[in-house]
C-alpha cells in the first residue's frame, strides 16, 4: 500500500475538486438550455397524440356516419356504443391515451370550432396559457 502513495498514481483531492467545479459549471450553463425543449417535447407529444385521435375519430366517422357524441367520448373508439356501422376498436391500445401531463384529453362534439373538438390544456391544467402552460389543441 505506501509503494502506491509512493509513486504518484491517481488523483489528489486537489484535482477532483477541480474536476467536479468544472461539472458544475458546464451543468450550470447548458442545463437551462436543455429544459426549456423539455417542455416542447410534451408540446409536441401531445400535439401527436391528438393527430392520432383525430385519425381515429376520422375513421369511426367513416364507418359510423357520425362522430362520436360528447357523452359518448372518446371510449367510443374503444367499445361499440351501440352504434350500427362500428368496427371499431380503433385505438391499437386498450386504454384511452393521457396527455403528456397524466390528464385526460377533453372531447366535445359537436365542438366550438368544428364538428369536434379535442384538446388538452397544456402543463397548467387551466385554460391559455403560453410556452408549456399553452393549450394543444385540433383546431389549431
Amino acid at each position: 500500500m505506501t509503494d502506491r502513495i509512493r509513486d504518484g498514481r491517481g488523483f489528489t483531492l486537489i484535482e477532483l475538486l477541480v474536476v467536479m467545479v468544472i461539472i458544475g459549471l458546464l451543468a450550470a450553463l447548458v442545463g437551462p438550455k436543455l429544459f426549456p425543449r423539455l417542455g416542447k417535447g410534451k408540446q409536441s407529444a401531445a400535439k401527436a397524440q391528438i393527430e392520432l385521435l383525430g385519425q381515429a375519430l376520422d375513421q369511426f366517422r367513416l364507418d359510423t356516419g357520425r362522430y362520436p357524441t360528447t357523452s359518448e367520448g372518446l371510449e367510443a373508439l374503444l367499445q361499440d356504443p351501440g352504434v350500427e356501422g362500428w368496427d371499431g376498436p380503433y385505438l391499437r391500445k386498450s386504454v384511452i391515451p393521457r396527455d403528456p401531463w397524466n390528464r385526460p384529453y377533453i372531447y366535445q362534439s359537436p365542438g366550438s370550432h368544428g364538428e369536434y373538438d379535442l384538446y388538452s390544456y397544456g402543463r397548467d391544467g387551466s385554460p391559455g396559457g403560453e410556452g408549456e402552460d399553452s393549450d394543444v389543441t385540433s383546431w389549431q
